[in-house]
């Protein structure tokens, strides 16, 4: 009987639970609608904390602290949507909006193109499909093998061998994708400026000579961490410290 009762507990309590999580999320919705984008983002912040993360909740978050003019954190939850699904195009959409407004003195986009390129292709799609790729792809190579090994003709025996050749190699790159997104998604390796104007030091030290400085909104890579004080990398090779307060993982 007491186990019963515990069990009917535990029950009415994730019950309760869901119902109060689905009424915050019906509550920010409803304040998005009438204009109250503060509060609203306060509500979605809620439901991101008790119920979980999800790619639809950080984009309407984004959008909340959007119309709030928070540019910073609007690029924060896009990024936040993009990381969970490469693919949500509204959220890719409304980043590239906020990206406007963000102000700085560093040109983040003269990276090499063909890094910049392979960077993008590996963010369209997530460690799960990149590796379902690469699993089909690995099937086709073998069905290449059948072909070229019992074919009829020489032709059709080459033509495969060279084939299979070349899905092969790109089986081993989607694995790799995969590999490689999954520790993008894991280790949180980038992450947004925060503060309006932030001075990039030479060394993790407040005496540090200041090298330049970064505006909220500016995209940056984590490459370590020292007490307070966080290495980052910009789009254009330019390195620096700043303190760990000033920027938030996306």
């Amino acid at each position: 009987m007491n186990r019963l009762f515990l069990f009917l507990s535990l029950i009415l309590s994730f019950a309760s639970s869901a119902f109060a999580q689905s009424d915050a999320l019906k509550q920010g919705n409803s304040l998005y609608s009438k204009g109250n984008y503060t509060d609203a983002a306060k509500d979605y912040e809620k439901v991101i904390s008790t119920q979980g993360v999800a790619p639809e909740l950080y984009f309407n978050l984004g959008n909340a602290y959007y119309k709030s003019n928070e540019t910073a954190h609007a690029i924060l939850n896009y990024e936040r949507a993009l990381r969970l699904s490469p693919t949500f195009e509204d959220a890719r959409y409304n980043l590239e909006i906020a990206q406007l407004k963000v102000v700085d003195n560093v040109n983040l986009n003269q990276a090499f193109f063909i890094g910049r390129w392979v960077d993008g292709s590996i963010k369209l799609l997530n460690s799960n499909q990149w590796i379902w790729i690469s699993l089909l792809l690995f099937f086709v190579t073998l069905l290449s093998a059948f072909i070229f090994i019992f074919g009829s003709s020489r032709s059709l025996r080459k033509v495969s061998f060279y084939f299979g050749i070349i899905i092969l190699a790109v089986s081993f790159f989607t694995f790799i994708f995969s590999g490689i997104r999954k520790d993008q998604l894991i280790h949180h390796r980038e992450a947004i400026v925060m503060t309006g104007v932030v001075s990039v030091k030479g060394a993790p030290d407040k005496s540090g000579t200041e090298l330049f400085q970064l505006h909220e909104g500016t995209k940056v890579t984590i490459k370590s961490t020292l007490g307070n004080w966080t290495e980052i990398k910009l789009g254009n090779g330019n390195i620096g410290w700043v303190e760990q307060e000033n920027i938030e993982r996306i």
